[in-house]
């Protein structure tokens, strides 16, 4: 194996994501909780949501530990975020556009939150890696 491959990109920009929706869940949580009369139903909604975050999370950890893969820093620039990370002894880089953070965060989100993705097609394409082995993952 050499440089990153599809799946690695994926655990990585998964890796990049997943902590930004738990922070999205965590501050609506606190504005549901804040706002609303009778916010435990929502706040639980809110809280399932996140432990499934969390979860894919761990998997995605694991799953990059696995494979030989560690970012080593992020930095939020004007245009997104930029990840360093090492994929089995090579330098790589990936860039997520601010754009393409939000579009893909949502549909993370509706999907951790119970609701209709069918609807995005793309989500299908994105998420589903194709490999020698038919393995699939998504977070």
């Amino acid at each position: 194996m050499h440089r990153a491959e599809g799946t690695d990109n994926m655990l990585v920009k998964s890796y990049v994501l997943l902590p930004l929706i738990l922070t999205a869940f965590e501050r609506d949580a606190a504005i549901l909780s804040a706002h609303l009369r009778t916010p435990a139903p929502y706040l639980e909604v809110l809280h399932t949501a996140a432990a499934m975050a969390t979860s894919d999370l761990r998997d995605v950890r694991t799953q990059m530990r696995t494979r030989g893969i560690k970012v080593y820093e992020q930095q939020r620039l004007e245009a997104g975020i930029e990840a360093k990370y090492i994929c089995r002894g090579y330098h790589e880089r990936m860039l997520l556009l601010n754009d393409i953070i939000a579009a893909q965060a949502t549909i993370h989100m509706r999907r951790y939150l119970g609701l209709d993705i069918t609807a995005f097609k793309s989500y299908e394409d994105q998420y589903r890696i194709k490999s020698g082995s038919n393995e699939s993952f998504s977070p």
